[in-house]
């Protein structure tokens, strides 16, 4: 198994940008947007192989995997100010 498969990758439209915008809670701070949704499913995929990668040459620890953890409920909690 590809330990990306680990993390939830969240791909969701923007009304304030515009745009897709996509993210990995967890793992990476910010992400990457654009146009085209599975266009940026796909960056969104490169980056998190990439942060896991850094990761690992850098002898860090990977963060606690956030897929299959009932994400959305759990995000669904989560008081925006």
């Amino acid at each position: 198994m590809n330990k990306s498969a680990l993390y939830a990758k969240i791909v969701e439209w923007s009304d304030e940008d515009q745009c897709f915008v996509g993210s990995a809670p967890g793992l990476i701070y910010g992400g990457c947007h654009g146009s085209d949704e599975k266009e940026v499913f796909a960056e969104l995929c490169s980056i998190v192989d990439e942060a896991i990668e850094l990761y690992q040459r850098e002898g860090k620890a990977l963060p606690p995997p956030t897929a299959g953890r009932d994400l959305a409920n759990t995000l669904e909690h989560i008081v925006i100010c």
